[in-house]
C-alpha cells in the first residue's frame, strides 16, 4: 500500500471517530431507548450496529454510484445536506411524539391513594393502575421504536464520506475508494457500538426511584435534543 493510501486510511479513521463522537445522534438515541424500554445489552448492541450500517449504506451507495457514472462527487454534497436536514427533522418529530407519549404514560402511572373501609376500620394504600399492567404490556409487544430509528438513520447521511471519496476517485484508484469506505464504515460503527455499550451498562445500574415512570419522556427528550442539535447546530 502506498504512503498516500496509508495516509488516506488514517485520515478516514480519524475523521470517522471524531465525527461519531461529536455527533450525539450517533449514540444518544440508543442509550436513551435502551434505558426506557429495558433492552438487554445484546439487543441494544444489535440495534446500534444495524442502524450504524444503515446510516452508512446511503452515503456509500451514493458515492459509488457517482463514481460509476462519472459524476463529480462535489456535486453530490448538496444532496447529502438535504438528507441531513430531513433526518434531523425526523428525529425532532419522533422525539416530540415520544416525549408526549412518555409524559402521558407517566401521568397515568402516577401513584395515588385509595381509602377503604371494612370491619369497622379505615385504611388507605398507594398504587398505580398502570404500574404492573403497563410494564407487562410493553414487554410483551413488538416495539416500533427501533424500526423508526433505523429508518431515520438510513435517511441520514455520513456527511464526511463523500469529501473523503473525492481524492481517490479523482486519482481513479478503486483500491483507495474501497479502503476509505471500509475504514470509515468500520470505525464509525465500532465507535457507536463501544460508546453505546459503555454508557448503557452504566445507566443500567442507575435507579430513578419515583422518577422511573418518566423514563420514556426522558428518552423522547434526548432524541429531541439530538434532532435539534443536528438541525440548528450542525452537530
Amino acid at each position: 500500500m502506498t504512503p498516500e493510501l496509508t495516509l488516506l486510511a488514517l485520515s478516514a479513521a480519524t475523521i470517522a471517530f471524531v465525527h461519531t463522537i461529536l455527533g450525539p445522534d450517533h449514540y444518544l438515541p440508543f442509550i436513551a431507548m435502551a434505558k426506557a424500554r429495558s433492552w438487554s445489552l445484546s439487543r441494544t448492541i444489535k440495534i446500534t450496529i444495524a442502524c450504524g450500517v444503515g446510516h452508512l449504506l446511503g452515503s456509500v451507495a451514493l458515492g459509488l454510484l457517482g463514481i460509476t457514472l462519472g459524476t463529480q462527487l462535489s456535486s453530490l454534497e448538496w444532496f447529502e445536506g438535504v438528507r441531513s436536514g430531513l433526518a434531523a427533522w425526523l428525529l425532532i418529530g419522533f422525539g416530540l411524539m415520544y416525549t408526549a407519549w412518555g409524559v402521558r404514560l407517566a401521568y397515568r402511572k402516577r401513584p395515588h391513594t385509595h381509602w377503604h373501609s371494612h370491619d369497622g376500620s379505615t385504611h388507605c394504600h398507594e398504587h398505580s393502575h398502570l404500574k404492573q399492567h403497563a410494564h407487562m404490556h410493553e414487554a410483551g409487544k413488538t416495539s416500533l421504536a427501533p424500526w423508526i430509528i433505523f429508518v431515520i438513520f438510513i435517511l441520514g447521511p455520513c456527511e464526511p464520506l463523500i469529501p473523503l471519496l473525492m481524492y481517490p476517485a479523482a486519482k481513479e484508484s478503486m483500491l483507495g475508494v474501497l479502503l476509505v469506505t471500509g475504514v470509515f464504515g468500520l470505525v464509525t460503527v465500532a465507535t457507536m457500538t463501544v460508546v453505546v455499550m459503555i454508557v448503557a451498562l452504566g445507566f443500567s445500574t442507575v435507579k430513578l426511584g419515583r422518577f422511573e415512570r418518566f423514563n420514556h419522556a426522558f428518552a423522547g427528550g434526548a432524541i429531541l435534543i439530538c434532532g435539534l442539535s443536528v438541525a440548528f447546530l450542525g452537530i
